[in-house]
């Protein structure tokens, strides 16, 4: 992989648009096919797709060569992503779509935090300590709503609170990945293990649950299937993965936080959902709190030594 990568531009900037609108998307189509397919079973689902499509990947690149040392770490991240989607699909059935969007992309904080505290190199800066502190400020803003005695906006808050904890999952796999041999290992090696592990452990978290047979094949609950495993795990996940060999991660994290836009918009305009006040308002000082977060490898850049951080997925 060449050392030499890009900044940000026209090309970078329209790719990562289309990227962004897919992921957007991901949270509202689970919810509008939950009715036929639960989002558990999605999830197993969409993960087993994704699994054989990026398993085929390998063997054709020959990643299959570096599996060796790696598997530890492999059951530890494919854990943490299956704990991610588990949280989703609890979340979704308690919140709404455009909350579970916000709230997932609260992960860099979480894994700065992690990172901070296990690497010397990815040290939190005084800006990121700020936005850290603005994100939180903005999830209870964004909480505050859901503090009333209705018994929906209850459930609504339970919901979110499951939301972050996705979040949460997402940033301690990125810790785990940053932190082990997945570190130097081939990206598709990475979200193979995710992807298999996160295909046993739902399966099995379904069958105890008894969520097996709510499952109901029609057009829309196979099209979000599809739609997850072969566009959002698979595909555009390889289109993720080329554009870091090209251009700066720190850049690209950077474009990625309009996912969150797109979920929320998505959620309102084709699921109907409501936005309260409280819940713009949190949004906002969140996604502010992400983009100080995030502004770290671009200061830490100007400084001699430093690495920039860096995630196997979206």
């Amino acid at each position: 992989m060449s050392t030499a990568r890009r900044g940000a531009d026209a090309f970078l900037f329209q790719v990562m648009l289309g990227l962004c609108t897919v992921w957007g998307l991901q949270q509202a189509a689970i919810k509008a096919a939950a009715p036929d397919m639960v989002p558990l079973m999605q999830a197993m689902a969409r993960s087993g797709i994704a699994a054989l499509l990026v398993g085929l990947v390998m063997g054709w690149r020959g990643d299959w060569k570096r599996v060796r040392g790696t598997l530890p770490a492999g059951l530890l991240t494919g854990a943490l992503f299956a704990l991610e989607f588990l949280f989703i699909a609890l979340g979704l059935q308690y919140t709404l779509a455009s909350h579970i969007s916000l709230f997932l992309y609260t992960a860099p904080i979480f894994s700065a935090l992690g990172l901070h505290w296990l690497l010397p190199s990815e040290r939190l800066l005084p800006v990121q300590w700020l936005g850290v502190a603005v994100c939180f400020g903005g999830i209870a803003v964004a909480f505050s709503g859901g503090l009333t005695l209705a018994h929906m906006d209850r459930r609504m808050l339970l919901g979110d609170a499951v939301g972050i904890l996705s979040g949460a999952a997402w940033g301690a796999t990125t810790v785990a990945v940053r932190a082990s041999r997945l570190s130097e290992a081939p990206p598709t090696l990475t979200l193979f293990y995710q992807l298999a592990v996160a295909t046993v452990t739902l399966l099995g978290l379904a069958w105890v649950s008894g969520q097996l047979d709510r499952v109901t094949l029609t057009p829309l609950s196979v099209g979000s299937v599809l739609f997850q495993g072969v566009v959002v795990s698979f595909a555009s996940y390889l289109i993720w993965f080329s554009l870091m060999r090209r251009y700066l991660a720190s850049h690209m994290a950077v474009l990625s936080f309009m996912t969150p836009l797109f979920g929320v918009t998505f959620g309102v305009v084709l699921l109907d959902e409501p936005l309260s006040l409280n819940f713009v308002a949190g949004a906002v000082l969140v996604l502010l709190g992400i983009t100080l977060v995030n502004a770290g490898p671009w200061i830490r850049r100007l400084l001699p030594g430093a690495a920039q951080p860096g995630d196997t997925r979206p």
